[in-house]
């Protein structure tokens, strides 16, 4: 049984069962079950039904909105946005059924076409910091490709997956076609990844737990999709608009408290304009509003939990390049006001490691060779955003760092309309975007012979 609380009070708001061995076998084996007559459904009706789908969220995001903000701590604006994000990217792959064409490939004494079937089973393993978003865009193409899925949220953030599944099959989605399994990730998680009838995991979380995740699924050559983390570098040339380029510094990192693995955590700017944009920079920071996430112009909420609000406080001991912070609430709740460190050295723990939490490290250089040179220091390479008024410039350098997402003068990296993930330990394969559903299906080549007996 594990206990809810929500982070903006201390307050808890109920329990969840954790799904035991069995439970977590039999959820697989619904969906297992499920699979054939799913896969069967004509296109334009499984897309009719995702459209369904779509519709019944659009219908209740008020409501998924106020679980998110109760369970997660995430402000009501984002946890709307959130909510819209799971209808938007539904109606997006509610377009695949009818499009997931193969090929015909020319060949010599016959005909040869392509067919992208199912997959099968898909595990959909979802993290605590966006549990709304991220089981959209795992389910909506997997199932718009003709494969059941079984979704686990975290265990400290369950209610709006769990409610996800009541509304799907009241949108007339079958029994079995989409599970959700509330549970550990040793139980419930590593289900998904040691059960044979599941041929895919998307895994969202840690490097650490990810590649355990990988190595479980090598163990019977299971697909398997990792999105793991990122400490994302945000550089600003002495060429760039600083007003703009400091005004929308804070949110890039700031945003759902810094928990997030496209947060542009680490702040370099080019020495000879590094004084000048920090005092761009200080009253930007003051300005976010941190406070009840249920308030429409609050900004910022609190962390995810007591243990992780320490976590991240641990960050800061003995750190002695606070430069400035801005303002939390006191009383209970797992607050933390945002703060910047500045100048900081990139070898510091604190520009390697990623916290998770409202912290940026601001790091001075002199030129666009050290800017790269950097950022690509890191073991990470998910996102980041370059800012500078010269073209060749933000083209060079958007070639030359080695992240999955970047944005120049702008901090957008996810739009479910483009490919997302990252290079190195931030992850394995793409989410989003026209070819995701292909990623939830196995090509099938068949030639037919058309030579005369």
């Amino acid at each position: 049984m594990t206990t809810l609380v929500d982070p903006s009070t201390a307050e808890v708001i109920g329990t969840v069962a954790d799904a035991t061995e069995e439970e977590a076998a039999a959820a697989v084996g619904r969906a297992a079950a499920a699979s054939p007559a799913w896969r069967a459904v004509a296109p334009a009706d499984r897309a009719r039904l995702l459209r369904r789908f779509a519709e019944v969220v659009d219908s209740h995001v008020e409501e998924l909105a106020a679980i998110e903000v109760r369970n997660a701590g995430h402000t009501v604006g984002n946890a709307r946005w959130e909510a819209g994000n799971v209808r938007d990217v539904l109606h997006y792959y509610a377009a695949t059924p009818e499009r997931l064409s193969g090929r015909q490939i020319p060949v010599p004494g016959g005909v040869d076409v392509t067919f992208h079937e199912p997959l099968g089973v898909v595990g959909v393993i979802v993290p605590w910091n966006f549990p709304l978003p991220i089981a959209g865009w795992g389910m909506a193409p997997a199932l718009a490709a003709g494969n059941t899925v079984v979704l686990k949220p975290a265990e400290l953030t369950p209610l709006s997956t769990l409610r996800l599944a009541e509304l799907a099959l009241e949108a007339g989605l079958p029994e079995g076609v989409l599970e959700v399994l509330a549970g550990t990730g040793a139980v419930a998680g590593w289900r998904l990844v040691t059960d044979e009838r599941v041929a895919k995991v998307c895994f969202t979380g840690s490097v650490a737990v990810g590649k355990r995740v990988m190595a479980g699924c090598a163990e019977q050559v299971k697909r398997v999709t990792l999105e793991l983390g990122g400490k994302s570098a945000n550089i600003v040339f002495a060429d760039a608009d600083l007003e703009r380029a400091a005004a929308g510094a804070p949110m890039a990192v700031f945003d759902n408290a810094g928990q997030d693995c496209c947060a542009r955590s680490r702040l370099l700017v080019q020495r000879s304009v590094f004084d000048r944009f920090l005092s761009l920079l200080e009253p930007a920071v003051q300005a976010v509003v941190v406070g009840d996430p249920r308030d429409p112009p609050t900004q910022m909420g609190p962390l995810i939990s007591e243990a992780h609000r320490a976590r991240v406080a641990g960050y800061l001991e003995g750190v002695t390049s606070v430069a400035f912070r801005g303002r939390a609430p006191e009383g209970p709740g797992w607050w933390f006001p945002p703060t910047v460190l500045a100048p900081v050295s990139p070898g510091e723990r604190v520009a390697r490691e990623e916290v998770f939490g409202p912290v940026l490290a601001v790091i001075p250089f002199e030129d666009e060779s050290e800017a790269v040179a950097i950022a690509n220091d890191s073991r990470y390479g998910l996102s980041g955003s370059i800012w500078t008024e010269n073209l060749g410039r933000a083209l060079r350098v958007s070639r030359a760092v080695e992240a999955g997402n970047l944005s120049v003068n702008s901090h957008s990296s996810v739009r479910y309309w483009t490919p997302f993930g990252g290079f190195k330990e931030s992850g394995l394969g793409r989410e989003l975007g026209p070819d995701a559903p292909e990623g939830f299906t196995e090509t099938k080549n068949v030639f037919i012979s058309t030579e005369a007996p």
